[in-house]
């Protein structure tokens, strides 16, 4: 193993030495995956708006089905209901057999011995039969009255049909968005948690610099006080320990944040000690190569922002069909069953009583001065807009998905090249070292090849996870990211 790995692992078992007994727990990537997707308030907003859309769906597959109604009123009235305003007298006829009908005889003046007429010439009848005012009044102070009624639509134009597939594409968009959301988090969890790595490895780094330092301190000091070394060489070391102690400190204040960060993403308390299961993770092997042109249908097919946005354009299609609906007519079966009290079936009565009654209900738009026609052309001119913009998002995947793989490939190659930096880089350090003790360097020399020690080193970390963040982001753009 390399020298740096040994100095690693010794200053990290010095400091597992000074820990409690009670060993923290180790969090892998998977587990934090898992609990940042089960405690995201925005997967848990995506997952709602699922419900819903599968609660739509169900609603407009309804619409398919009758429809039973129950309508029921009362009504307090402050008159009766009387047909004559006063007594009335109607002649009362008699039945002539020699005509076969009925004549009614006038009233004789018994003075002259002709009929009784009135101003306008009309004979008074001799007999009358008496229709008093209150037989013709009905009593309807209290009226009761209600309906059960059955809606079957027949034709509507498609807009039933049209709305269930509105509400099936909806419910097809917030699964695809739900998953959508889930990269994202994922993605999220992911780079917070290279993060902690990252830092986790600088601080590590950093920490066996000020060791280097110190040494190198404390020889110098043995130096300046056997004479063959200047106060002023002296000085220079600790000035640059001094400025790695201020590193370091800043290192760890960096390591706690990303620890706080992961713990609040994966929804734990922000003190929650996140140490990770690859934090002494010291190389990795990149995975295989990277592809240079991949299968851009299959990709469309994957990602699910894209197939959301399908399924807008999709839906718009069937908002046309929607407003399309409203220029056609309408048919719709009724039946109904209405009863009242008091009723007029069976002559007046204050009781319940109904009746049956079905019939056809049509509706059928005549002029609307261009109102639906226009929301028509509105509709189909949103549907152009919105398979306009999934050709745009199309051809933004596919720069997204070069880009993605050129960066991955450079990021493997940097980390190959900081990987072969590192052996020279130790050697440099060695040798270094060893000509300083001998006397032929000086402790700049040494100062210099201990800073491109660590620039190999941090290089080296910070191309290794660049390797992991960039294989991430390439499997989230090529939408196989699970």
């Amino acid at each position: 193993m390399r020298n740096r790995f040994l100095l690693v692992g010794l200053v990290a078992a010095a400091a597992a030495a000074l820990l409690p007994g009670a060993a923290a727990e180790v969090y892998s990537l998977d587990s934090c995956r898992s609990m940042a997707l089960s405690s995201n308030k925005e997967m848990m907003v995506k997952a709602e708006k699922l419900k819903q859309a599968r609660y739509t769906r169900k609603e407009a597959f309804a619409a398919y089905l009758p429809a039973f109604d129950f309508t029921g009123g009362y009504f307090y009235n402050q008159k009766n209901l009387s047909i004559f305003d006063s007594d009335q007298h109607l002649p009362v006829g008699v039945f002539n057999p020699l005509t076969q009908s009925y004549e009614y005889l006038p009233a004789m003046n018994p003075l002259t011995g002709k009929p009784i007429t009135l101003p306008d010439g009309t004979p008074v009848p001799a007999t009358t039969a008496l229709i008093p005012k209150e037989a013709m009044e009905f009593d309807i102070h209290n009226v009761f009255f209600g309906a059960v009624t059955l809606t079957q639509p027949i034709f509507m134009g498609g807009k039933i049909v049209a709305l269930n597939k509105l509400a099936r594409i909806g419910e097809e968009a917030a699964s695809e968005l739900q998953r959508n959301e889930a990269q994202n988090v994922i993605y999220a969890v992911d780079a917070a948690y290279w993060t902690v790595v990252s830092v986790k490895a600088k601080h590590e780094l950093a920490t066996s610099y000020v060791n280097l330092l110190d040494s190198l301190t404390r020889n110098v000091r043995l130096m300046v006080d056997q004479g063959v070394a200047t106060r002023s060489d002296l000085l220079g070391v600790e000035v640059k320990l001094n400025e790695a102690k201020v590193d370091l400190l800043k290192v760890e204040n960096g390591l706690s944040l990303s620890r706080m960060a992961l713990a609040q993403i994966c929804g734990l308390p922000v003190n929650t000690e996140m140490n990770v299961a690859d934090e002494g993770v010291k190389e990795i092997n990149p995975h295989a190569e990277i592809a240079t042109r991949y299968d851009m249908e299959q990709v469309y097919a994957n990602r699910p922002d894209l197939k959301a946005l399908e399924y807008a354009a999709e839906a718009a299609g069937a908002r046309k069909q929607v407003a399309l609906s409203g220029m056609l007519p309408n048919i719709a079966l009724i039946g109904a069953y209405s009863f009242s009290t008091p009723n007029m079936f069976d002559g007046f009565k204050n009781r319940v009583a109904g009746a049956f009654s079905v019939g056809v209900v049509a509706r059928v738009p005549l002029w609307h001065w261009g109102g639906n026609y226009n929301k028509y052309k509105a509709a189909a001119t949103n549907q152009t807009i919105m398979e306009l913009q999934v050709a745009d998002a199309k051809e933004k995947i596919e720069l997204q998905v070069s880009q993605a793989a050129f960066k991955a490939q450079e990021a493997v190659k940097t980390y190959v090249a900081t990987e072969s930096n590192l052996d020279k880089a130790a050697e440099n350090l060695r040798t270094a070292t060893i000509g300083f003790r001998e006397g032929v360097l000086t402790a700049d020399d040494v100062m210099g090849a201990q800073t491109a020690w660590l620039k190999a080193n941090s290089e080296n970390i910070d191309a290794m996870i660049d390797v992991q963040l960039c294989d991430v982001y390439l499997s989230k753009v090529l939408g196989t990211l699970n």
